[in-house]
């Protein structure tokens, strides 16, 4: 059981987390039962048996082999094999087995030493059954004959205590001295006078007896033998000799030499010498020169499995006497251990998200050689993100010092060096192999910032258009990505549903069929999402760009086809060659190339008199007027886009050609004309702005268009073409059609004797100067050529009549 003493130092460091600032103690007595309690260690350590389990506690021996076992679920601590103390200690009188109680989560220690009890269990022993004496019968009473000192393994008071004759006699008695625990003697002491005629030999039992209860005994046979003459016995030079050898010294280095006199002469005075402990000599790693008394090394010394020798060495003379000198040879220990690292406890896989400070290791070092050889440092090799800390004696921690990065580093290489001080120093090297868990914290990356795929219009559904791709540097779970589609917009609540992408390989399909004219492109947001807990997401916008095709034929604005009856341009008579008499004006919903426009005169009343532009649509005389041309002419023009196949249209036109139109009588309107283009070209601005984004708009303008071409003149003046042509319709630039609105005033008036109708000239919005002449548009200095035709009075009614008349799909008064 523990002291008191123990006890108060234990609940005054109650708070101490780590380790106990005194060891636990307990004793045993040896050869134990396995599985005998030795005390309840959970209870001397303020610990429950619950905390036991839960904090997974066990024992640490630095020595590696468990003497002991815990019971957690009791605390009690029991014996885990026999203990011989012997075996365990030797002869040493204390016998201390100390181990260290671990617990973790925390990480604590409680130091705990177990003194094995001696148990008299081991009988004294002699070193020889049997010993022989020769002795003079002239000795002195008094004298003494050494004997070898029978050996118990044992300690304390069951050691020997006493040594007896049996059975007694009167010539010897027995002398027993100890000067210290490896300092015995042992002298049968003559008493009395020998009679060799008396008694030519005497034999009787020398019995070493122990302190035990009950006591254990030993017993040697003593044979006396009595001589004649040779009365002097061997002397040794020392009682003790003392001698130092290294343990790497090589076979047969001399240890020592013992020296032995005898003042006798010839044969009594030949000394021999030789090993008294003839039982153990075997086993010993030195041998003796019996005639130089030279002790040298037979077998290879080891410091760690014996520090020193007792040796017992006899010397004999010729007549049979002897002496006797006790042999101490120590082992010098050599640096030839290098140190041993043994691991208590190693945790890996590391989550990469663990704690600066983690503990990730513990282990104690041992060095089996003594002195500096076995002072130890131990040494972490070129690691910035782990470090080593002295723990408890001669524990130490592996911790971590810094934040992990599994995808920077999945693996660490931990080499620890442990080194003693010995000259040369000697190494071990133990490498710690810790894996690096993921944890969920990275997102998913795209490929690409952003993500443009293209689709023809008319497409048939589920068509893929590309793929999105997204990685991430996690690992497991964590880094399978999944797909999904979301609203551009936080405004919409459901994404596209004409787009969809695959959920595990990030395929884009397009679910239906797309009209150019009606969306141009669409803009969804893909999410990859990766299998995390929580999940982490990335977005990227993927922009879907329908192409057109050439779906759409071309539409002819002017004339309108749907007018009736159908409209017809006046031209005079008098016109001259090139003069304009009308433009064919049409538009193509497709874009590019696709609604790039050209003009051809498909049939004619008369073919050879007008021409069309191939660019832009114009209706010009390819030659003069004759009274032989039929006054009602008949054109139709094809219109054609560009598209592979391509697809077309025809306008038909209807010219009125006219006599006795004189442009002298028709009055200058320049000024309202200036204050009508003036508006129009604001108006016009407004409205390209809007129909290029709204393809619907153009519809409503070329309603609107139709609309004013049947405006009643007012006043001798008519406004024709005033409609709005929305560029989302028609581009002039591109398709070679005319991109503004044109309008022509017509001013008629009546006259005494003659009408005069005068074409003034197209009011053009702000066109660039650039178009003339290239097929996409008008000069804005172009005007039409002034011409004048005649009539008769006969073909207008007088003044102050009204008359109605209908001029290019216009009636007028």
């Amino acid at each position: 059981m523990a002291s008191a003493r123990q006890v108060l130092c234990l609940c005054a460091l109650l708070c101490v987390p780590r380790v106990r600032c005194e060891p636990i103690r307990y004793s045993v007595a040896e050869e134990g039962e396995s599985g005998s309690v030795v005390a309840n260690v959970a209870e001397d350590a303020g610990l429950t048996p619950a905390q036991l389990s839960a904090r997974r506690a066990r024992i640490a021996s630095p020595a590696g082999r468990q003497h002991f076992r815990l019971e957690r679920a009791t605390g009690r601590l029991v014996l885990a094999e026999r203990l011989d103390r012997e075996e365990l200690c030797g002869r040493s009188l204390t016998c201390t087995l100390a181990f260290e109680l671990l617990l973790e989560n925390p990480l604590q220690f409680f130091r705990v030493e177990v003194a094995v009890e001696d148990v008299n269990d081991h009988s004294p022993v002699f070193p020889e059954e049997r010993v022989t004496f020769q002795i003079l019968e002239t000795s002195d009473p008094g004298s003494r004959f050494p004997v070898e000192a029978a050996h118990d393994l044992d300690v304390g008071s069951n050691s020997i205590q006493a040594y007896t004759i049996a059975p007694e006699n009167e010539y010897f008695s027995v002398s027993f001295e100890t000067h210290s625990d490896d300092d015995k003697y042992v002298d049968l002491v003559l008493d009395q006078t020998l009679d060799r005629e008396a008694h030519s030999e005497l034999l009787f039992s020398l019995i070493a007896t122990d302190g035990g209860s009950p006591p254990r005994s030993g017993t040697t046979q003593i044979h006396i033998v009595v001589l004649d003459v040779n009365d002097n016995a061997p002397t040794f030079t020392q009682k003790l000799y003392i001698g130092r050898v290294l343990e790497n010294a090589p076979m047969g280095s001399v240890v020592l030499s013992v020296v032995a006199t005898d003042p006798d002469v010839g044969l009594n005075g030949d000394i021999s010498y030789r090993f008294s402990q003839s039982v153990g000599e075997s086993h010993l790693p030195f041998t003796i020169d019996s005639m130089s008394g030279e002790i040298r090394v037979t077998k290879i010394l080891d410091f760690e499995d014996a520090q020193k020798y007792e040796i017992s060495v006899r010397a004999t003379d010729g007549g049979g006497l002897s002496g006797m000198c006790n042999v101490m040879v120590e082992v010098v220990d050599v640096n030839d251990n290098a140190p041993e690292l043994v691991v208590s406890f190693f945790s890996s896989p590391l989550p990469e998200n663990a704690e600066p400070g983690t503990v990730v290791a513990l282990f104690a070092v041992r060095d089996r050689d003594s002195g500096v050889n076995g002072e130890i440092t131990c040494a972490l090799e070129d690691q910035l993100s782990f470090s080593l800390r002295p723990a408890y004696k001669n524990y130490y921690e592996l911790v971590t010092v810094s934040t992990l990065d599994r995808e920077e580093t999945a693996q660490y290489l931990l080499v620890i060096t442990a080194e003693d001080a010995g000259s040369p120093p000697l190494t071990t090297t133990q490498t710690f192999t810790v894996d690096i868990s993921d944890v969920n914290d990275n997102a998913p990356v795209f490929n690409q910032t952003s993500y443009a795929m293209y689709v023809r219009e008319n497409n048939i559904p589920a068509v893929l258009v590309g793929a999105v791709s997204a990685v991430d540097s996690d690992a497991g779970p964590n880094a399978k990505v999944i797909y999904s589609l979301g609203p551009v917009h936080p405004t919409e609540r459901d994404p596209c549903s004409c787009i969809s992408v695959n959920s595990e390989n990030g395929h884009v399909f397009v679910l239906r069929p797309l009209d150019y004219e009606q969306v141009r492109q669409l803009e969804v947001l893909v999410s990859a999402t990766d299998g995390g807990s929580p999940p982490l997401s990335t977005n990227v916008t993927v922009r879907l760009v329908v192409v057109d095709e050439n779906d759409n034929a071309p539409v002819v604005l002017h004339p309108a086809q749907d007018s009736s009856p159908p409209s017809s341009e006046l031209v005079p008579a008098s016109s001259e060659v090139g003069d304009l008499v009308t433009k064919v004006v049409a538009v193509d919903a497709d874009s590019g190339q696709n609604s790039w426009l050209s003009f051809h005169l498909l049939r004619a009343t008369d073919p050879g008199l007008f021409a069309v532009g191939t660019q832009n649509g114009e209706v010009r005389l390819r030659r003069p007027v004759t009274e032989r041309d039929a006054m009602k002419q008949k054109l139709e023009v094809l219109v054609r886009d560009n598209g592979r196949p391509p697809l077309s249209a025809t306008a038909a036109l209807s010219v009125l050609l006219l006599n006795g139109l004189s442009q002298e009588h028709l009055p200058q309107q320049e000024v309202a004309v200036q204050d009508e283009d003036s508006s129009l070209t604001i108006y016009l601005i407004i409205s390209l702005v809007f129909v290029s984004v709204l393809f619907l708009t153009s519809v409503a303008a070329f309603v609107a268009c139709k609309v004013c071409k049947r405006k009643e003149l007012k006043g001798g003046h008519v406004l024709y073409g005033t409609g709005n042509l929305q560029s989302s319709l028609a581009d002039g630039a591109a398709a070679g059609t005319l991109p503004h609105t044109y309008c022509y005033e017509i001013n008629l008036t009546t006259g005494s004797g003659n009408s005069e109708f005068k074409f003034l000239r197209p009011i053009l919005p702000n066109l660039p100067p650039q178009h003339s002449g290239t097929g996409r548009g008008f000069d804005d200095t172009e005007h039409f050529r002034p011409v004048r035709s005649s009539m008769g009075d006969a073909a207008l009614d007088s003044p102050g009549t009204e008359s109605v008349g209908q001029f290019n799909g216009f009636s007028f008064d």
